[in-house]
């Protein structure tokens, strides 16, 4: 009987997690929020990366990752960061890749597109924006060869994604991994902020994209148990009047230690936001050693059929010689219908 009475009180127990767990409905959430925080269900649709490290020699044969995704009129641009050397030697540049469906892509054979030029700093994690006819691309730069740990945000311009101007000098400190959108004749910019623990979301606005005014607080931070240390790698996503984002951090609750994962939360405004109560949406995969630990860097894009593809950098499981060294893919069927505005954004990280 009391071996039946614990089974009973687990079940309920599992009923009433799994219950407030997938809840749609939130006291805290608006209404127009809601239906963004359904179960999210990312499927890889193909066997192995969309991208893996270049030959002995080449300027991405020991670490890729950050890729960014963009679609022009003739293809699917992807720029990720790529690097030489040993981990504490490496000096990240950035690379080009070329495809037409999202899950297969042609480096540009002209590879590196863009470097810092001072053969110390490496290019980091680019936010690309197509504005005014030019691309205009935001990234953050550090030396990790003099371990000075220093971040800063830069940016660089563009006619053809490809020939990019020298960097900007340094337009915020302790700035990494941006995401830049531009709405309502402004540009909004969400980062992590480094330079102390922990590593925490923060929001900035400009009206040239050059002059930042960051927020006086955090707008994204540790509070929910699955995550551990930091926060990192926002992408930010404008649709039908809402602000999406996915986020890394490291996973608390996994054994071995030492593994990232995705989480998503929506706003009405970019500064108060709603994480996903079934946070991580998205995961490693240990059946597949190129991913099984590390999923992270990711970029977003809503698809002319209204699903959702993302592009991820990955890696193994520790040790390891490479910072990242494949990146993935994956697709979401969408959320499904509900109460939504007619306002439609202009998005870095949605179809463009």
């Amino acid at each position: 009987m009391r071996a039946l009475f614990l089974s009973m009180v687990w079940i309920a127990c599992v009923c009433c997690f799994a219950s407030d767990i997938f809840a749609s409905k939130d006291v805290d959430t608006p209404a127009q929020l809601q239906h963004w925080l359904q179960p999210q269900s990312w499927v890889r649709d193909q066997g192995g990366p969309v991208l893996s490290l270049g030959s002995t020699g080449e300027f991405d044969d020991m670490h890729m990752f950050a890729p960014f995704v963009a679609r022009d009129a003739e293809a699917i641009r992807l720029w990720y960061c790529g690097s030489r050397g040993k981990v504490e030697d490496r000096v990240f540049e950035i690379g080009l890749a070329l495809g037409r469906d999202g899950r297969s892509f042609e480096k540009f054979r002209g590879n590196p597109v863009a470097r810092f030029g001072d053969g110390k700093h490496s290019m980091l994690t680019p936010a690309i924006l197509r504005d005014g006819g030019k691309w205009r691309m935001w990234f953050a730069a550090t030396d990790f060869i003099n371990g000075k740990g220093l971040h800063t945000l830069h940016e660089c311009t563009s006619d053809d994604g490809i020939r990019w101007s020298s960097p900007s000098a340094p337009l915020l400190s302790n700035v990494y991994s941006p995401t830049v959108v531009k709405a309502g004749g402004e540009y909004r910019m969400w980062f992590t902020r480094v330079g102390q623990n922990p590593w925490v979301i923060c929001h900035a606005v400009s009206p040239d994209g050059l002059a930042w005014k960051v927020s006086p607080a955090p707008v994204l931070e540790l509070d929910q148990p699955w995550e551990l240390d930091r926060l990192f790698y926002p992408t930010v996503v404008q649709q039908d009047g809402v602000y999406l984002m996915w986020y890394g951090s490291y996973w608390r609750d996994v054994r071995p230690a030492q593994k990232t994962a995705l989480g998503f939360a929506v706003s009405q405004d970019g500064l108060k936001w709603h994480k996903h109560p079934a946070n991580p949406v998205f995961r490693p995969e240990p059946k597949n050693n190129w991913e099984s630990h590390y999923v992270t860097s990711q970029s977003v894009m809503r698809l002319a059929d209204g699903t959702w593809r993302m592009w991820y950098a990955s890696r193994t499981k520790p040790p390891f010689d490479h910072k990242y060294f494949a990146i993935g893919t994956a697709t979401w069927a969408g959320a499904p219908a509900g109460e939504v505005t007619t306002k439609e954004f202009p998005s870095t990280r949605s179809e463009q």
